[in-house]
């Protein structure tokens, strides 16, 4: 049964580094964000992976989501940052946007389903930011069985799946919402799901830089 710990209101620096070694050792982590729970590993770790993988109930060929709590965190995950991805990250990061990017070697191929690509998010939520930057990257998927509903609180994630993952930061209840918006910036600018940040407000953040959204 996983261990439930709230952010510590003092002593944050040894509290982050003990979860920073538990991930790096192979732990799961379940953790608030923006919209709900997420499970979080070491996305670099291929037990880890495959654990992840396991606990949800869900089979290879779907890539997995990464969040970063900075953006310099990008430039190990990736292989190339297109201007138009600049322009994007520059009006909406941290915020609701995945960006899918060309990978960077280290990722297992469980990571990004064999595509050579990665979605990645940087976070809005100030303590999960804080969290990243000792950890490093981590998963991002939700923290519930495939195909069930997203949860917003610890105890939900406790009562569904706390048996399988380490620990359960419990951050309050998330607000919930939509899913992130996800475009690839692969070739180009492309929607591949409408979310917060509407087709609308893409296309005039990249028109203003001289680029445009792909139809």
């Amino acid at each position: 049964m996983a261990v439930i710990e709230s952010y510590p209101a003092t002593d944050s620096d040894v509290w982050l580094s003990r979860v920073a070694r538990l991930v790096q050792a192979g732990g799961v982590l379940a953790v608030p964000t923006e919209t709900y729970y997420g499970l979080g590993i070491n996305p670099f770790d291929g037990a880890a992976v495959a654990r992840l993988l396991s606990i949800k109930g869900r089979p290879d060929g779907k890539p997995i989501l990464i969040l970063i709590g900075e953006q310099a965190q990008l430039q190990d995950l990736v292989t190339d940052v297109s201007s138009a991805a600049r322009v994007l990250m520059e009006a909406f990061w941290p915020g609701p946007l995945t960006l899918v990017f060309p990978a960077g070697a280290r990722f297992p191929t469980s990571i990004t389903a064999g595509t050579g690509t990665v979605g990645i998010r940087h976070t809005s939520h100030p303590a999960l930011a804080e969290l990243l930057r000792y950890t490093g990257p981590l998963t991002g998927t939700s923290a519930n069985y495939s195909g069930q509903p997203p949860v917003q609180t610890a105890a939900a994630v406790e009562r569904t799946i706390g048996a399988l993952v380490d620990v359960i930061v419990d951050g309050g209840t998330t607000p919930g919402g939509l899913p992130s918006t996800v475009l690839s910036v692969c070739d180009g600018v492309r929607m591949v799901r409408e979310g917060p940040i509407n087709r609308a407000m893409i296309q005039q953040a990249l028109v203003a830089r001289g680029f445009h959204l792909k139809l």
